[in-house]
Parts: structure tokens; C-alpha cells; sequence
């Protein structure tokens, strides 16, 4: 079997950090991938560096996708997710943008590409239940998401979940299933699912 790796796609409160911490707690080599970051915000999660250290990255050729939001720029580098692959480990890389969904794809593995969705409402009461101080904020990026799937209907992806009706065992074991099974993408009905 080829190497793997996950693409979580989704708006925020749609279960990403979630999803990956039970996909490592079921299987340890799911590897949750730390984008680089430059700027304010949360540290967690991330490998934090500078705009001009991902700008020379760039210049080399290096950097898969990279893309800026809350005030911060955001990078995927092709030579973290080859050293995770290297040691056996499937990265599991958060994306908010189908472009950017599209190009870590490019990375030539087999990618398990997951649509995580779920609606507005869930959306608000799992940010406000974590704390996030920037609500309005994770809310414009939820309607931004959902317009960036209606103009990208065609994309491809290999699951669709709706976070707000299967468990997070439910999501996880149907992700490992489709990495083990090498599940193609395919079109899905975009339109009906984000209404």
C-alpha cells in the first residue's frame, strides 16, 4: 500500500483538532502536520516562524500552499510532510480552502481528502463552548468556507461527514478505513449538503 495522508477540510467548530486527536488516539502514526505560522493567535498546533523565513521557503520551491487569515500567514512545506512520511507516520494537515486542499494534494501520495461539515449554529455553539474570543471572526470564515465549497462544487473528495451527526470515533474510524482501503475522491453533491 502507498504511502497516506489526510486533508481535513471544513470551517471552523467543524472538528478538525478533534478528529485528529481521536485518529492518533486509535492509531498512532496519524500525525496531526504543523503549519508554519507568522503572526498573533494560537501557537498550539503549530511550528512558529516568520513571513520572511516562509517567503525564502517559497523562493526555493518549497512551500505546497500558504495562505493568510486572522491577521496571521500560514504555510504547508513539502519538506515536513516528506519527513513525517519518511518515518512511517500519516500527516494529517487542517486546510480552510479547497485551493489549498487542491495543492497539498499535489504532493504525490495517496491522500484521503475529508469534507468536515456542519452548520452555522454548530458552528457558534462549539466556538463559544471553547472559548474562542474571536466569534464573529470564526463566523465569517464559516460563511466564506461554505461559498468556497459552492464555487468549487466539483471538487473532489474521498469522505464527506457531517461532524454534527456521527460521532468523533465514527469520523475517525471511517478516515483510517478509507486511508487502509486507498478510497478514491469523487464529486459530491455540494449543494445539498451546505444547503
Amino acid at each position: 500500500m502507498s504511502p497516506s495522508g489526510v486533508i481535513l477540510y471544513g470551517p471552523p467548530g467543524a472538528g478538525k483538532d478533534t478528529i485528529s486527536a481521536e485518529l492518533s488516539r486509535q492509531r498512532a502514526d496519524f500525525t496531526l502536520f504543523q503549519r508554519l505560522k507568522a503572526g498573533p493567535g494560537r501557537t498550539a498546533g503549530y511550528r512558529l516562524s516568520t513571513a520572511q523565513q516562509i517567503e525564502t521557503l517559497a523562493q526555493a520551491g518549497e512551500i505546497l500552499y500558504r495562505n493568510s487569515r486572522y491577521d496571521a500567514e500560514y504555510a504547508v512545506d513539502s519538506g515536513e510532510v516528506a519527513a513525517l512520511i519518511s518515518t512511517g507516520r500519516i500527516p494529517v494537515l487542517h486546510m480552510g480552502q479547497v485551493a489549498g486542499a487542491r495543492a497539498v494534494a499535489a504532493f504525490p501520495i495517496h491522500w484521503v481528502r475529508v469534507l468536515l461539515w456542519c452548520p452555522e449554529d454548530v458552528t457558534r455553539q462549539r466556538c463559544r463552548g471553547r472559548g474562542d474570543k474571536d466569534l464573529d471572526a470564526r463566523l465569517k470564515v464559516w460563511h466564506e468556507t461554505r461559498q468556497d465549497l459552492l464555487d468549487h462544487a466539483a471538487e473532489p473528495w474521498s469522505l464527506v461527514i457531517r461532524t454534527d451527526q456521527v460521532s468523533v470515533a465514527q469520523a475517525a474510524q471511517a478516515i483510517d478505513a478509507a486511508c487502509m482501503t486507498d478510497a478514491p475522491a469523487e464529486e459530491r453533491d455540494i449543494c445539498e449538503l451546505v444547503g
